[in-house]
């Protein structure tokens, strides 16, 4: 993730007017790195840009959004994808998440603060592993350095016997 409080958020939507109303409300909930695409397609040619999270309808105009995930997780197996979409089906929810989707959220009333909840969450579990993986290096360092000490001290006391007298 690039940062935390401003990850990369691609919006794929070939509705004109859902695309500017989900990058609006992102903007307004302080999410400002957002890029827009009308088409999988364009979005999978940006991919080089290694967004964290894509946000994206199922229903695409040229390809489904499971064969944009599918395509995107091949070269950038980080991104998180959550689909906003208008199909209330549980066997697509189900598929998408089989992909690789985070999550389905149904555009309703709630679809976009549903949608930046789970922005949150995903800034959070990313920084938690974040966070686990300094642990283990220091955890890690601290077994070295102090293996070091007892080597090092071995050494002084087979070749200085007298300094331990």
């Amino acid at each position: 993730m690039q940062n935390k409080k401003n990850p990369l958020i691609f919006v794929v939507e070939d509705n004109q007017m859902y695309n500017k109303l989900v990058v609006s409300y992102l903007k307004t909930n302080k999410f400002s790195n957002v890029e827009s695409f009308l088409t999988g397609e364009d979005a999978l040619k940006n991919m080089d840009k290694n967004p964290d999270i894509v946000i994206q309808d199922y229903l695409l105009d040229g390809m489904t959004g499971i064969e944009v995930l599918i395509k995107a997780k091949k070269t950038n197996p980080n991104v998180e994808f959550i689909f906003l979409s208008g199909q209330d089906s549980i066997d697509i929810a189900i598929n998408s998440m089989k992909y690789g989707a985070y999550d389905y959220i149904v555009k309703d009333q709630m679809a976009l603060q549903k949608m930046v909840n789970k922005i949150h969450k995903i800034n959070s579990v990313t920084e938690l592993v974040k966070s686990n993986k300094r642990y283990k290096v220091g955890v890690v360092l601290f077994f070295i350095g102090l293996v070091l000490l007892v080597i090092a001290t071995l050494v002084l006391a087979i070749l200085h016997p007298q300094i331990f007298g």
